[in-house]
């Protein structure tokens, strides 16, 4: 334990000193002899501890230590890890162009990018990448992280795989040449009816901002005149991001948020330019799966007075983070500054030191009956706000909604929820569109598909004998119960495997009681 006393603290100045020369600063004499304090430490126990010491392990998990130590969100970044975490923010990565999924460990393709690399040379959803080069992948317990390493590659290299069609006996082999690859934050686009526009964005990265503007466009030319704004479950990214798509909701000069650190003057930034969404109705959906970014638009259009705030309570990260290379090729995202909104609410949740506990608070509001009922939330008097309209508004931890839309807490759903949370529905649901694709495409879009399909007692029961078989047993007012709610549940997930993410939203929209809301809200 002392030993590992010792090299925590001593990779907490070293820290200090990567960060330093990351920015280039030039050490003082107070960092120099703390250099050769942490060399003298170093030193001791690579020459003299009883036993052998990985250095550089022993370096590395002082530091994650530290990190953790100080907030939940700081982190290292190992170098081999460090190109995937910057993709997921950058907006596109160089690959194939098929989103893909393991199935009966086998890497099966959802679907192919349109005008990808893929498309273009034949590959359809529902076929199975049976080698890849001239290694056999199928049946050899590959993994997500193995098959995107095998599949990614330098934009203009070619890599060769044989699939399984279903239909022909023999595989099929096709060459590919890998190309840029784009990753869209905005999942879906679409006219609930011929007043109302859905948005669905899923993270705040590089092309956020320049996607929704595109979406708006869009839905506005086919009539929208109203919008709501999905922003459930996106965790965030980039702040410059949540700034541009706020502007475009602001008028000019409206504070959208202002940021400060100990070592960050206080910064303030407003609405620029003309938005393309100033005047028009907006709802925006959060719930406990909604942070950082997210929480800066919902937080900056609440605090001006503008549009409506509806689900649950948002995970509460006023933190905002920097990323920093290191000289070995990883890098550190460094808490830099805390961000606050226009009233001047910081809603960072507390962190008493346990990560894990942090991060799973939502359980939390489970215990205490936050998620079922609004009476169950508290605020003290001391974390109250006003908005210049006169709406009190609370921070201490997330962006509490205008309008709160609890979980249902319906005891006859229990059956369907166990069902439905062991994956049974979504595994049938890709069973049955993977084998009776040709005949589902047939319909020619998912409003059609909604309309003419139907749920038959039959496939009721397959999904019961499925249940079964995972020790999931209910009574005949539970069956009853579960029909009634599996059906557009079943016919939402097919919509998706056949027509794409936006047929699942549409067909699944009855079913969404956050997003009712907003649609009752705004026709009103």
């Amino acid at each position: 334990m002392p030993v590992i006393y010792s090299a925590i603290l001593a990779a907490g100045v070293m820290f200090g000193i990567y960060i330093a020369k990351s920015n280039g600063i030039v050490a003082t004499e107070k960092s120099g002899d703390n250099s050769l304090f942490i060399n003298e430490v170093f030193s001791l126990i690579d020459e003299e501890y009883v036993d052998t010491v990985n250095m550089k392990d022993l370096q590395m998990r002082a530091i994650n230590n530290v990190l953790e130590s100080m907030d939940p969100h700081s982190e290292y970044i190992k170098p081999e890890i460090l190109n995937e975490v910057n993709e997921n923010l950058q907006g596109s990565f160089h690959g194939i162009g098929v989103s893909f999924r393991i199935e009966k460990d086998t890497i099966t393709i959802l679907n192919t990018i349109k005008g990808g690399p893929s498309e273009k040379v034949g590959l359809m959803a529902g076929d199975r990448i049976i080698y890849v080069v001239d290694s056999l992948v199928a049946g050899n317990k590959v993994t997500n992280k193995t098959a995107m390493s095998l599949l990614k590659g330098e934009r203009g290299t070619k890599i060769n795989v044989k699939i399984k069609r279903r239909g022909i006996d023999e595989l099929l082999g096709f060459t590919i040449t890998r190309d840029v690859i784009p990753t869209h934050s905005v999942d879906v686009a679409y006219m609930i009816d011929d007043e109302i526009g859905f948005i669905k964005m899923t993270k705040f990265s590089a092309t956020t901002h320049k996607e929704f503007v595109k979406a708006l466009k869009e839905l506005r030319s086919e009539g929208m005149t109203k919008l709501v704004l999905d922003l459930r479950g996106n965790t965030g990214g980039y702040l410059g991001e949540a700034v541009g798509i706020a502007d475009e909701m602001l008028k000019d000069n409206n504070l959208i948020v202002y940021t400060e650190g100990e070592h960050r003057d206080r910064s303030y930034i407003f609405s620029r330019h003309r938005g393309l969404w100033e005047d028009n109705d907006v709802a925006v959906l959060i719930d406990e799966g909604s942070a950082s970014a997210s929480e800066i638009v919902a937080g900056a259009l609440q605090d001006n007075d503008r549009g409506t705030i509806i689900g649950r309570r948002s995970f509460g990260k006023g933190l905002v983070q920097e990323q920093f290379d290191l000289s070995e090729n990883g890098a550190v995202r460094l808490t830099v500054a805390r961000y606050y909104t226009p009233t001047g609410r910081c809603i960072q949740k507390p962190f008493t030191g346990d990560k894990a506990e942090y991060l799973l608070e939502e359980y939390t509001r489970y215990e205490t009956g936050e998620m079922f009922n609004i009476d169950s939330i508290h605020f003290a008097d001391s974390l109250k706000y006003i908005t210049p309209g006169g709406r009190t508004v609370y921070g201490g931890g997330g962006i509490m909604p205008d309008i709160y839309v609890p979980l249902e807490n319906d005891s006859t759903r229990y059956f369907f929820n166990k069902m439905a949370n062991a994956g049974v529905l979504f595994q049938y649901a890709f069973d049955y569109a993977d084998s009776h694709r040709n005949e589902l495409l047939k319909y020619g879009d998912a409003a059609t598909f909604n309309k003419k399909f139907v749920f038959s007692d039959a496939m009721f029961n397959e999904m019961i004998r499925r249940a079964e078989d995972k020790k999931i047993k209910g009574t005949d007012a539970d069956k009853t119960k579960a029909r009634e709610l599996a059906e557009p549940l079943f016919k939402a997930y097919i919509a998706r495997d056949i027509f794409g993410d936006e047929a699942f939203y549409m067909l699944y929209e009855p079913l969404d009681d956050i997003l009712q809301e907003a649609i009752s809200v705004l026709r009103k």
